[in-house]
């Protein structure tokens, strides 16, 4: 492998990065969980065993159905979704920017010539609200959400379309992943794989490369510096 240094940073032409974004641009997780547990009482149910770990890295129609009914058609489970959606967005709003994952703007901005991307399960009118609310959009090549695949993750498919959208080889994508189902979407498109503040400690992911608890991790740099390209 040739070894080719861009003028970005310390990475090497020819890599991509992509980046899920619940966990992983802005620590959300806390807030969607209360949002859902609000919204599920709203609904007049109560809010299941171990919801918590269930929802996260989990498509809205997912989540919706496993909660209020498989039965639903699809007019009411994206009712739904939007509900929980906007109100999600009512929350988080005043917080926002302190929500954001420690060093993430500053490791954008180191590398903002590279090809980036993010590959989220959620809904277009999240990622617009936390990449415009954070000034963080303008980072990026491309913005894939869950609407735009036929299947979520784990499927690698929203992690090829990043991959293609940014002109980039999944083979040199670092995915950027917090969750259980995002890491073997990775994985699966045979991307490398950096987990995030995962809640599984890095034993339990076999598919990950590094592991690191935020972009503040002096280590993260390092490992990304020593990567090349598959030619």
């Amino acid at each position: 492998m040739i070894r080719c240094k861009a003028e970005t940073g310390s990475l090497a032409a020819g890599l991509g990065l992509l980046f899920d974004l619940d966990g992983v641009i802005v620590d959300s997780n806390q807030v969607h969980a209360e949002t859902w547990h609000e919204y599920i009482r709203q609904c007049g149910r109560e809010v299941p065993q171990g919801f918590d770990l269930r929802m996260f890295g989990r498509r809205n129609d997912d989540i919706v159905r496993d909660v209020l009914g498989w039965d639903l058609d699809p007019a009411e489970v994206f009712r739904h979704g939007a509900e929980t959606e906007r109100l999600y967005r009512e929350m988080m709003s005043p917080v926002l920017r302190a929500h954001l994952v420690p060093g993430v703007a500053s490791f954008l901005e180191r590398h903002r010539d590279m090809p980036m991307a993010v590959a989220t399960n959620g809904e277009a009118a999240n990622a617009d609200f936390v990449l415009r609310g954070s000034d963080l959009g303008k980072f990026f090549r491309a913005v894939v959400d869950g609407a735009q695949v036929g299947r979520p993750k784990p499927d690698p498919e929203i992690y090829l379309r990043a991959a293609a959208l940014i002109g980039v080889s999944p083979l040199n994508c670092v995915v950027f992943e917090d969750s259980k189902a995002g890491i073997q979407a990775a994985h699966r498109a045979r991307a490398r794989v950096v987990a995030v503040n995962a809640a599984q400690p890095a034993s339990e992911l076999p598919q990950v490369e590094m592991s690191v608890r935020d972009f503040l991790d002096p280590g993260l740099e390092q490992w990304l510096s020593e990567l090349d390209p598959v030619r």
